[in-house]
C-alpha cells in the first residue's frame, strides 16, 4: 500500500512563521517549480498548503500536520490531525513515528489503523531510531524515513543519516524514505546506495531564506 514510485525524489515544500515565503501560494508555486525540474512527489504541511498544491499538480502529495510542542511529538500527531490532511488532498500521512509518548494517550498501532480504515490512505512513519523504525513497521506503517533522526537525542548530525537507512533498509520489509540534512547530490547518492526507495529533500531546494544564510555565513569579514 504506496502511493510513491521506486527512485522518487519528493520535494518538502514547507515554510515556518517568520519566513516570507510562509503562505500556501507560495507553496504551490514551490511544488509546480520541482514538479517541473522532475520531482515525483510533494511533501507538505497543513491542510492550506495541501490544497493549494493540489489544486495545481497531480503528484503524490505526502501531507503531515504539525501540531503542539516541538520537542515533542508534533508531526500529525493524533488521528484527528490527519483528516482535514487527507480531505484537502493528501495522498498519503506522515506522521510521528518514533517510541515517544503520543499528546492523546493512543497507540502508534492504534493510530495508524484508524488512518487506514477510516481515511484510506497509507502511512508513512517519520523515526529517529532502528528500534523505532522496527516497531513503526510492527504497528502497520507503510512505509519508514529516517526523517527524525539527530531531532529528538540533542544531537544534530550535519548529514543525512546514512547508516540509519542502511539498518532500515536491512531489517525492515517495507520501503524506507531517507530524509533529513540531505543537501547535495552527493547526499541523494549516498542514501540511495544504501538503499533508500526515495529520498525527501527540503530546505536544500524550498527555503531561500535558509540557503542565503548559510551563504552569507561562509563570507570572510577579515
Amino acid at each position: 500500500m504506496t502511493v510513491l514510485a521506486q527512485g522518487t525524489l519528493v520535494v518538502s515544500c514547507q515554510s515556518a512563521p517568520g519566513n516570507p515565503l510562509h503562505a500556501p501560494e507560495s507553496m504551490a508555486l514551490m511544488a509546480r517549480a520541482a514538479e517541473a525540474g522532475g520531482a515525483g512527489a510533494i511533501r507538505a504541511n497543513g491542510a492550506a498548503d495541501v490544497a493549494a498544491i493540489r489544486a495545481v499538480t497531480t503528484l503524490p502529495i505526502i501531507g503531515i500536520n504539525k501540531l503542539g510542542d516541538p520537542s515533542g511529538v508534533f508531526i500529525t500527531p493524533t488521528f484527528e490531525s490527519a483528516i482535514d490532511i487527507v480531505r484537502a488532498g493528501a495522498d498519503l500521512i506522515a506522521l510521528d513515528g518514533t517510541l515517544r509518548p503520543r499528546p492523546d494517550g493512543q497507540r502508534l498501532d492504534q493510530q495508524i489503523a484508524r488512518i487506514h480504515a477510516e481515511l484510506g490512505v497509507p502511512v508513512l512513519a517519520d523515526v529517529d531510531t532502528l528500534e523505532a523504525g522496527i516497531a513503526a513497521r510492527e504497528a502497520g506503517a507503510d512505509l519508514v524515513a529516517s526523517t527524525l533522526s539527530g531531532y529528538t537525542n540533542g544531537h544534530t548530525p550535519s548529514g543525512p543519516d546514512v547508516e540509519l537507512v542502511r539498518q532500515l533498509v536491512a531489517k525492515l520489509d517495507c520501503p524506507v524514505v531517507a530524509e533529513g540534512r540531505v543537501r547535495t547530490p552527493d547526499d541523494v547518492r549516498a542514501v540511495c546506495d544504501a538503499g533508500a526507495y526515495a529520498v525527501v529533500v527540503g530546505y536544500a531546494i524550498t527555503n531561500p531564506m535558509d540557503i542565503t544564510a548559510r551563504l552569507v555565513s561562509a563570507i570572510s569579514t577579515s
